[in-house]
């Protein structure tokens, strides 16, 4: 199961100074040569983890993948604020609020744990890689359980002072002592209670007095007791009102356990990829990660859409043959694959992507290529790249590499930007390399030579083969910003998404020279973490068959068209 773990990275990537434009709406086609508009649109978060009540009472939302926390109103779902990197957040995926009204958070992707006191000042401690639920107990003690990237249960210094106390210390990267505590709560009884994720089941711990050593065999001695099972992937549990249990499972189903029988009902159906829930009074929250959407559940089981939800991370996209004289159009959505129709917009199907992957399972999909009728996907998250038939929903081939950005068909191969084996690679044999760029990211060719784009040095290389033997790379255009999507367009001209300057731009493969198609677009982020591959999400490019230019803007959760005047 490690392999579909995420990745640990540790290749120093150089981070440049440059962001995405993200709230800029306005767009300006050079010479009027095409006309923009956002063919899909998504939700409006990028997917949604953790939630909280606030002291002022709105809801709080973690989003890792949005690298923010969102402040929301809970009647309307209109957002009053966005937390981010300003504000000192990286990657939370849960949140609670402190005895004294301060926001206590974890930052999955850099192990660290963050307080903002109601003053406005943020405190951190690194924890552990993987820190994800976190809560109080009534008593004012802080607990905080690793998930994916490590497993175990740790108290905390609220102040974040003191060093955190390990309660299940996991022995070694092997070993996994619980199996992904989530997101949980205490319960009447003083006992914590939470879902193991990958083990499908419910369980309580008895964490003790303050202070006292914490037992050695929790699974013999009663310390953990199995509380109910039978669950497909329980993300988070919490206690409602009514004394009972609630647990959210990802195959979208929200059950009641009584916890004194391990009796379990089921409360609603909601959709797959639930994540996390909070009660204010008798008003339940839903979150679900995978679609990005806020759910409001009464007692009776009415549901009301607080936010919607849809595309939470456009990133690369391809295009395979349509129906009806239209391109099928699809996009990488991190816990899903999308197929749209290249000329309306509508969302044809979905695949999903698996988290902790699994025989013939899909990956995760950050990017994707065509392959004749088969799509190419890539996933740092899964560490693999796999060849995939949308049609029988099969997995036909597949790589397990270190942290695959992109990949494409490739001379009777796969070529493969690996940040972890340090450039462009065949997926056959990962020892011979093909391009030594740690950061390159785009890739186009024209069955002959190789384009790749360097995203750190805003270089995109043309390297020529005899056979399968490359000759060395030529810089064919410098200078770009931080680039990322590249596509070959009809005409034999390149397009590359230049991420950290908000635009598209075309290179002249014979002359190397760069002209501005549009810019203004709200593309995406670097990383908050050089652990991890600065592209993050990948802004993706696809050329239809009729010449129309799609372009994934992950700052506002849209697909954009270009289409020729």
């Amino acid at each position: 199961m490690k392999r579909y773990l995420y990745p640990l990275l540790s290749v120093l990537v150089i981070l440049a100074t440059f962001s995405a434009c993200k709230d800029d709406d306005d767009v300006d086609p050079v010479g009027g040569a095409y006309d923009l508009n956002e063919l899909a649109t998504g939700a409006a978060m990028h997917g949604t983890n953790g939630l909280g009540i606030g002291p002022d009472g709105n809801l709080y939302i973690a989003s890792f993948l949005g690298q923010e926390i969102i402040v929301m109103n809970k009647q309307n779902g209109s957002i009053i604020k966005r937390m981010g990197q300003d504000m000192g957040v990286k990657s939370p995926d849960d949140l609670v609020f402190g005895p004294d009204g301060s926001l206590y958070w974890t930052d999955i992707l850099v192990g660290e744990v963050a307080r903002m006191s109601p003053g406005g000042v943020v405190t951190r401690q690194f924890v552990a890689p993987g820190v994800n639920p976190i809560t109080f107990s009534d008593d004012g003690r802080l607990f905080v359980a690793l998930d994916f990237q490590g497993d175990g249960l740790y108290e905390l210094d609220p102040d974040l002072i003191d060093p955190p106390r390990g309660l299940i210390v996991q022995p070694d990267p092997e070993t996994y002592p619980l199996g992904f505590l989530n997101g949980f709560e205490f319960g009447p009884d003083g006992l914590l209670y939470g879902p193991l994720f990958a083990a499908g089941l419910v369980i309580s711990i008895d964490v003790g007095a303050p202070g006292d050593p914490f037992s050695s065999d929790p699974w013999s001695d009663g310390t953990i007791e199995i509380v109910a099972g039978e669950f497909t992937t329980p993300a988070a549990a919490k206690f409602g009102p009514d004394g009972l249990l609630y647990v959210v499972d990802q195959s979208g189903e929200v059950f009641k356990v009584d916890i004194q029988t391990g009796t379990k009902t089921l409360f609603v159906t909601l959709q797959e990829g639930l994540d996390n829930l909070v009660f204010d009074g008798n008003t339940l929250y839903v979150s679900n990660a995978d679609f990005g959407w806020i759910m409001e559940v009464q007692p009776s089981g009415q549901m009301r859409t607080i936010s919607i939800g849809g595309m939470i991370s456009p990133g690369g996209l391809a295009i395979l043959p349509g129906t009806n004289n239209s391109d099928a159009l699809y996009e990488a959505d991190l816990f899903r694959l999308r197929e749209y129709n290249g000329l309306t917009g509508q969302l044809e199907n979905v695949d999903k992507g698996h988290l902790l992957g699994g025989p013939g399972n899909l990956t995760p999909p950050f990017t994707v290529s065509a392959d004749g009728s088969n799509l190419v996907v890539s996933s740092w998250f899964g560490g693999v790249v796999q060849v995939w038939n949308p049609q029988n929903k099969e997995v036909l081939e597949e790589h397990v590499l270190a942290a695959p950005i992109n990949a494409i068909r490739f001379k009777d191969d796969l070529v493969v930007a690996d940040l972890g084996l340090g450039g462009v690679v065949w997926a056959s044999d990962p020892t011979m390399m093909i391009l030594p760029e740690p950061t390159s990211s785009g890739i186009a060719t024209n069955g002959e030579v190789l384009w790749v784009a360097d995203w750190a040095t805003g270089t995109v290389w043309q390297i020529d083969f005899d056979g399968k033997t490359p000759k060395a790379p030529v810089a064919l255009a410098t200078g770009l910003i931080l680039p990322e999507g590249l596509a070959l367009d009809h005409d034999g001209s390149l397009v590359v998404v230049e991420s950290g300057a908000g635009r598209l731009s075309r290179i002249n493969v014979f002359t190397g020279e760069v002209t501005k198609i549009v810019d203004g677009l709200a593309l995406g982020d670097a990383a908050v973490d050089q652990n991890y591959p600065p592209t993050w999400t990948f802004d993706g490019v696809a050329i239809g068959s009729s010449g129309d230019i799609y372009v994934s803007g992950f700052g506002k959760n849209v697909i954009y068209r270009l289409t020729k005047n």
